[in-house]
């Protein structure tokens, strides 16, 4: 599940040793050799597994002789490390997304206690003769999920990356002689002819999963400059015709929505959403490229075939599909700065990248989708056309008492989709929340 509570998902994983304790494990190395230096990762457990972590951590330490790397790996990190970060024990790189229910990397973002990456970017690839710079995608570094203070600094260093849009199955719509949507439009008419054959327009895992979608809608609307109005409350952008325009969608949408959707939008049933997709009963769902993965094992209709899309133009606009990746980053009180630092540039490498490739977490380096095949090359594919990217994200500075944003943007889309609140009074909430986070970063 995308965040593991929401988008998230996703997955950071790894270890070496497991210590037989639930889903966690710690690995404390070589037993202690104090003629090396430890180097503290923390990652979050999810969809791509284990196994990458112990050969990056092997291939990194036969690399540095001088170096163990301590592994701490768990579905549920932030009560693993939470207890010892609040004595004032750091791990040196921690590998959490932001989003997650907990938080936790929201809190060190608020609380200014991260420290400065911008010199990671500058160093040389371990290995090559190339800058992280110059290995990463062009974009990457350069958004509120990045460089969450907007001041040209990056405190949190792209990871996996995702593109995210709307999954479908193929075969379905090539059967049916149904062309795929370009425009709203056409996805209304789509609906209209679905719903002769008793087929759903639309589902969604839960509303954790429609931050993606909604960042997407958002620049199809408005498009880019507007996006960014909107993810730092820039006054007035969320009563402004674009954001009106995209929750009239979200709100039309619903009246097209699967209607077990709500019931099982949680994180225990979430994946009975996804099952729709795979069972004909709906067309399109908002998701990440760890779907596939997911729901490997789930029966399928006949022919099954994933495609990703991104989402319809607004009349003659911009289609656009918006990345998910996680962010690898150091707490301000790590005590071994220096080597996190040399770990953190290791993970740009054609050496990792190739060993996370394998277990479906593609780093976002310049040539990768070259090595990608089968239906990772489909989804990596999502730009080959003409959709535009969407990156970053709700910006996270500050905090004020009784207000959650993301409940208000996207949990309220249950309360849509069931008809317990109207589009409109949705919106008055939104400006509400959002103009008292302006007024508290001011």
């Amino acid at each position: 599940m995308k965040r593991l509570s929401t988008f998230l998902l996703a997955g950071l994983a790894g270890m070496l040793v497991l210590t037989g304790c639930g889903n966690s494990s710690k690995d404390s190395g070589d037993g202690g050799d104090k003629d090396k230096s430890v180097l503290k990762v923390a990652a979050l457990e999810s969809g791509y597994g284990a196994d990458m972590w112990s050969q990056i951590k092997q291939a990194y330490e036969k690399a540095n002789p001088d170096v163990t790397v301590e592994l701490t790996v768990d579905k549920k990190l932030e009560d693993v490390i939470g207890p010892d970060m609040k004595a004032g024990n750091y791990p040196d790189v921690i590998l959490l997304a932001t989003g997650r229910e907990a938080g936790l990397t929201e809190t060190f973002i608020k609380d200014k206690n991260l420290e400065d990456l911008s010199d990671v970017l500058e160093m040389t690839v371990p290995g090559e003769d190339t800058k992280v710079s110059e290995k990463l995608i062009e974009g990457f570094t350069d958004t509120l999920a990045t460089n969450p203070y907007n001041d040209g600094k990056t405190y949190l260093a792209p990871m996996f990356y995702s593109p995210t849009g709307l999954f479908y199955n193929s075969s379905l719509l090539e059967e049916n002689g149904w062309e795929l949507p370009k425009t709203w439009d056409e996805m209304w008419e789509l609906g209209d002819k679905a719903k002769e054959k008793g087929i759903a327009l639309f589902t969604y895992p839960t509303t954790g999963y429609l931050d993606s979608f909604m960042y997407s809608l958002l620049s199809v609307a408005g498009g880019p400059e507007f996006f960014e109005d909107a993810m730092t409350y820039k006054e007035g952008a969320w009563s402004s015709k674009p954001a009106t325009e995209a929750l009239e969608i979200i709100g039309k949408l619903a009246s097209y929505t699967e209607p077990t959707t709500v019931a099982n939008a949680n994180d225990q049933d979430f994946t009975k959403n996804q099952q729709l997709i795979l069972d004909n009963k709906a067309i399109f769902m908002p998701n990440g490229t760890w779907v596939s993965g997911e729901m490997k094992d789930a029966p399928r209709a006949d022919g099954f075939k994933w495609g990703l899309t991104p989402l319809p133009a607004a009349g003659s606009g911009d289609r656009y599909s918006y990345t998910f990746f996680e962010q690898i980053w150091m707490p301000a009180g790590a005590e071994n700065k220096e080597e996190g630092k040399a770990f953190i540039s290791y993970m740009y490498s054609d050496e990792a990248a190739d060993i996370f490739k394998e277990s479906g977490a593609i780093q976002p380096i310049k040539g990768i989708s070259d090595k990608l095949d089968g239906e990772n090359k489909v989804f990596y594919s999502i730009y080959d056309d003409d959709a535009k990217v969407v990156l970053g994200g709700l910006e996270n500075v500050v905090s004020v008492e009784g207000v959650n944003l993301r409940d208000t943007l996207f949990g309220t889309v249950d309360s849509i989709v069931s008809g317990d609140k109207k589009v409109a009074d949705w919106q008055k909430d939104i400006v509400a929340a959002t103009d008292k986070l302006r007024e508290a970063a001011k």
